[in-house]
């Protein structure tokens, strides 16, 4: 058999499927050419349109929602490594720890947990490793032990229907379970509006309920509608265990509270009926929207978070302006800053924002490349800019891409931090003579509606004259 005439879907099938599935179920822990996103949605008018789909050729599993490695293949035309950089952005996007590539001859091995030594390996068909080889390695990496194994392990929640969490859903939960197995109390969820936070925050509950890692857990939202959507919908699940608290009254008979500020604090001391629970009362207290009423350090609201400070504490935030993020950043300390790709992907930063005429400029002088640099304090409220203290980053030299146009060096000792120049670039102030999009726009339909009479009256005069 001549390998040089095949197929990239024939080496599939008759190399690279069978060396898998050789240590994997393919019922439970394999997925082929699964796309793990729709595209990106494009709007032109009252036109719309989908952007290019992201499909891996394998995404294997160590138990459900739970991946391990991702497997780029390649026809035998290609070099074994040929699909690894593929592969790579595809680990990266979805947090997994191993990427491979094959074209059908052999495996090439990239460890991205490797922080020295051995980082990239080949390996034969036959050497595929199996699912407890790599969640051996991965376990090692992260020092887990059996307790924190159990946690980070415990099932997501499956009511039957097929819904399973997107994929940045699937990182910040998985991450926020592990962050909190290996004992981070103070953790921050940024995800942009629509994405699922209610969703994500249930499945990290969920997990961390059913595991015994938490047993009494709070969930503080600012507006009663939330609270009643939260507990009719993701939240009903967990049926007779929770309550949500009403007419200022604290059943300590529960184990999941659903709360408004407003219900457990008031102006008067008496009024103050969160300390009618024991400072240590609660294990875990999320937060949604955190940066409305909890982020100030005046904030009134404040007080029901410091009052359970031995509790670990999720706050989910969408991040609109980075001056009212600090703040909320630093009452979390910024533990595992998470963000939501696809959300944010759509959001671009305010200097981006601007005139037309101002984005292709910016665009000319990214091709003639003209990136001035320039030094950003950590502690500038004005700069869009997230300070790389308060942000969880790569190791040192690595590339760091956030999705909002973002792809900067991260900062190492007193380096100044580097990024597009888009921006950075401040908003300049507009000539006091200029004209706005909607003054232009207001002028031009007055041109048009003095022709269009004019012409009228020269029709009625000829009409007249006749």
């Amino acid at each position: 058999m001549d390998k040089k005439a095949l197929t990239e879907t024939d080496i599939r099938t008759k190399f690279i499927t069978p060396a898998i599935l050789a240590r994997w179920d393919v019922m439970t822990q394999v997925l082929e050419e699964h796309s793990f996103t729709k595209g990106r949605v494009i709007v032109r008018g009252k036109m719309t349109s989908r952007g290019k789909v992201r499909k891996a050729d394998y995404i294997l599993f160590y138990k459900p929602n739970l991946p391990l490695a991702v497997v780029e293949a390649k026809d035998n035309n290609h070099t074994v490594g040929a699909g690894m950089q593929q592969a790579l952005d595809y680990a990266e996007t979805l947090d997994v720890p191993f990427a491979y590539s094959s074209n059908g001859d052999a495996f090439l091995e990239h460890d991205r947990l490797a922080s020295g030594g051995t980082v990239e390996r080949e390996l034969t068909l036959e050497q595929f490793p199996s699912p407890e080889d790599l969640w051996g390695r991965y376990r090692a990496a992260k020092g887990l032990t059996d307790r924190q194994e159990s946690i980070a392990t415990q099932d997501y929640y499956d009511d039957g229907s097929g819904k399973v969490p997107r994929y940045y859903q699937q990182v910040a939960i998985n991450r926020t379970v592990e962050a909190i197995a290996l004992g981070q109390n103070r953790i921050l969820l940024v995800m942009a509006t629509g994405t699922g936070k209610t969703y994500t925050a249930f499945q990290i509950i969920w997990r961390l309920w059913k595991s015994g890692a938490k047993k009494r857990i709070l969930f503080l939202v600012d507006r009663n509608i939330l609270a009643d959507q939260t507990k009719t919908n993701d939240f009903k699940t967990f049926g007779k265990a929770m309550t949500k608290i009403t007419n200022r009254t604290a059943d300590k008979a529960f184990e999941i509270y659903l709360s408004l500020y407003q219900a457990v604090t008031g102006t008067e001391e008496d009024q103050n009926i969160y300390k009618q629970f024991s400072p240590d009362f609660f294990d875990l207290v999320v937060v949604d929207e955190c940066h409305r009423g909890s982020a100030a350090a005046e904030a009134s609201w404040r007080r029901v978070l410091e009052y359970f400070s031995s509790a670990t504490q999720i706050g989910m935030t969408d991040a609109k302006r980075d001056q009212r993020g600090l703040q909320h950043r630093l009452l979390w300390r910024s533990a595992l800053h998470l963000l939501s790709q696809a959300g944010h992907r759509r959001r671009l930063p305010r200097p981006l924002q601007g005139h037309s005429n101002r984005s292709r400029q910016g665009s000319r002088r990214l091709a003639s490349g003209d990136r001035p640099d320039r030094q950003v304090r950590p502690a500038d409220r004005g700069s869009r800019v997230q300070p790389a203290r308060l942000r969880q980053d790569p190791g040192p030299g690595e590339t760091h891409r956030a999705r909002r146009g973002e792809d900067h060096r991260v900062p190492q000792g007193d380096q100044p931090l580097r990024q597009d120049h888009r921006l950075l670039r401040e908003r300049r102030p507009r000539r006091a003579n200029a004209e706005s999009a909607r003054q232009r726009q207001r002028r031009s339909r007055c041109c048009k509606q003095q022709i269009r009479h004019a012409h009228h009256r020269r029709q009625r005069r000829r009409k007249s004259a006749a």
